[in-house]
């Protein structure tokens, strides 16, 4: 130290070392988790990303060796029209559901915050029970509620109300199909949408909601110009984690087709990949059409995580 009382030249050197053993101790400390990480993803994503690039069939999986077909799986599938029509029927059943669970989680995030003690710890409840309940045992559930000859949905609608709805038949047509598609997925995503938002809405002070009121703010512009401003990031988030799962859907469409859809008219990119896969033996087409979504769905988490990265370096 000098003798004016500051630092002397090379009185941060301990400092300086300090930060390269701290960054090797964190890695050191995420070495373990990556490792597992590349194991348990990477090593599919090879095996997918190679079987994209043969000929894989039934004969291969009892063992024949495959044979390399270059990038004709991906020409293949990129010039099927039944590939663009799933993908284009994927995208828009996806905006449909996230819209719809963004708007309703939104809804009951604010009622939550309006809610006294009691009622919020039963509403909490209730959502956490949806939440809980597995989308292969949800789909079931809704698929009796809507069912042609016993459901109650028919049965109310005929009988209480006195519409033409005895024995119709909900999922036969593909407009109906996905109407009921998109209860079951949003009832199950709504929940997650609540709780976030709500710890969100906490956040929000007080005072510059009683400023912005007293400034003669309705309820709709302190949402949209004071609320939306502060949890901005967090409905950034959770809007992009919803398009990744809804493009990826399966269980429900594929238990809902099972029930009495029609499989051709229906079929999302998840359940596209299982039929061409292993109804159809082509191994190599569901890999390479496997990879396409892999792309979309890292395109689209490369735009989440830029966002996470802009939102902690403020």
């Amino acid at each position: 130290m000098a003798e004016d009382g500051r630092p002397g030249p090379g009185s941060d050197r301990p400092e300086r070392r300090r930060r390269p053993r701290a960054a090797l101790t964190a890695y050191g400390l995420l070495l373990p988790s990556l490792i597992v990480l590349v194991v348990i993803t990477g090593w599919p994503l090879l095996q997918l990303l190679i079987m994209s690039f043969q000929r894989f069939g039934r004969e291969q999986v009892f063992g024949a060796p495959p044979e390399f077909a270059g990038l004709q799986n991906y020409l293949d599938v990129l010039t099927d029209s039944e590939f663009w029509l799933v993908l284009g029927r994927s995208v828009l059943f996806a905006a449909v559901c996230v819209v719809a669970t963004m708007v309703l989680g939104t809804l009951v995030a604010i009622m939550m915050q309006k809610l006294g003690g009691v009622l919020r710890t039963i509403v909490s409840i209730g959502l956490l029970l949806a939440w809980a309940m597995p989308p292969l045992s949800a789909t079931i559930v809704w698929g009796w509620i809507f069912d042609t000859q016993y459901g109650v949905l028919n049965n109310v609608l005929s009988q209480w109300f006195g519409l033409p709805f005895e024995g119709h038949s909900w999922l036969i047509e593909p407009l109906s199909f996905f109407f009921v598609a998109a209860i079951i997925i949003v009832w199950g995503a709504v929940p997650f949408v609540a709780f976030t938002l709500y710890a969100g809405l906490t956040q929000v002070p007080d005072e510059v909601l009683e400023a912005a009121q007293l400034d003669g703010a309705g309820a709709i512009k302190r949402f949209f110009l004071v609320i939306v401003p502060y949890i901005k990031p967090i409905l950034i988030v959770v809007t992009i984690l919803q398009v990744i799962w809804d493009l990826r859907v399966f269980t429900q469409i594929y238990a809902l087709q099972s029930i009495g859809g029609l499989a051709e008219q229906t079929n999302t990119l998840g359940v596209y990949i299982y039929r061409v896969s292993l109804g159809t033996g082509d191994f190599g087409a569901g890999g390479a059409i496997s990879v396409i979504v892999v792309l979309l769905l890292v395109s689209i988490s490369i735009f989440y995580v830029r966002q996470s990265i802009k939102e902690e370096s403020r």
